[in-house]
C-alpha cells in the first residue's frame, strides 16, 4: 500500500512538473520557408492561389483520396483546406485536421522592382493548447513541416522558371 501511494504521488508530481515546463514553451509555433524564383510574379501567384494548380507542385496531392472541390477548397486525406483570402500577392488559407486542429497558412510573393527575381515565402502558424504533449511535440513540427515546405517551394520554383 505504501509503495502504491508513493507511485501515485510521484506520477502526479511528474505530471505537474512536465506541465509547468511545457507552459514555458511558446503557445504558438510558426514554420516559415522562402525561396528566390527567377520568374513572373503573376505566373507564380496563379499557381499558388488556385488549388487545381497545387497538384503540379505540392508533393502528395496526386494521391488517391485527395479531393479538390474548387479552386479555393479541398480535402487532403481528411485535412480540410480553404483559401480564405487572396490579395496583394498574398494567399491566406486555413488547414483543419481530422481531429480539429487548425493551422493558418500564408503564402506571399515579395517583389523588388529593381530585381528580376521574386521571393516566395510560405508559413504555417499553429496555436497550441496547454497540453504538455502538444507543446513538446511542436518541437518536431519545425523539422517535418519545414522540410516539406522546402520541397514544395523547390517544385514551385522549377515550375515557374520552366514557364518563364
Amino acid at each position: 500500500m505504501r509503495f502504491f501511494k508513493l507511485a501515485i504521488i510521484s506520477v502526479i508530481f511528474l505530471f505537474i512538473a512536465v506541465t509547468a515546463i511545457g507552459l514555458l514553451l511558446p503557445s504558438s509555433i510558426v514554420v516559415s520557408r522562402a525561396i528566390d524564383i527567377a520568374g513572373n510574379q503573376d505566373s507564380a501567384f496563379n499557381k499558388m492561389s488556385n488549388m487545381y494548380e497545387w497538384k503540379k507542385w505540392i508533393v502528395g496531392l496526386d494521391k488517391e483520396g485527395i479531393n479538390i472541390e474548387s479552386a479555393t477548397e479541398g480535402n487532403f486525406l481528411g485535412t480540410k483546406v480553404t483559401i480564405t483570402d487572396t490579395k496583394n500577392y498574398t494567399i491566406h488559407s486555413t488547414w483543419v485536421g481530422k481531429r480539429g486542429s487548425e493551422q493558418q497558412s500564408i503564402m506571399r510573393i515579395i517583389h523588388n522592382e529593381s530585381s528580376p527575381q521574386i521571393v516566395v515565402q510560405w508559413q504555417f502558424t499553429e496555436k497550441l493548447k496547454w497540453y504538455p504533449w502538444q507543446r513538446f511535440g511542436s518541437m518536431m513540427n519545425e523539422a517535418v513541416t519545414g522540410a516539406q515546405l522546402e520541397k514544395n517551394l523547390a517544385n514551385l520554383k522549377h515550375l515557374v522558371e520552366q514557364n518563364h
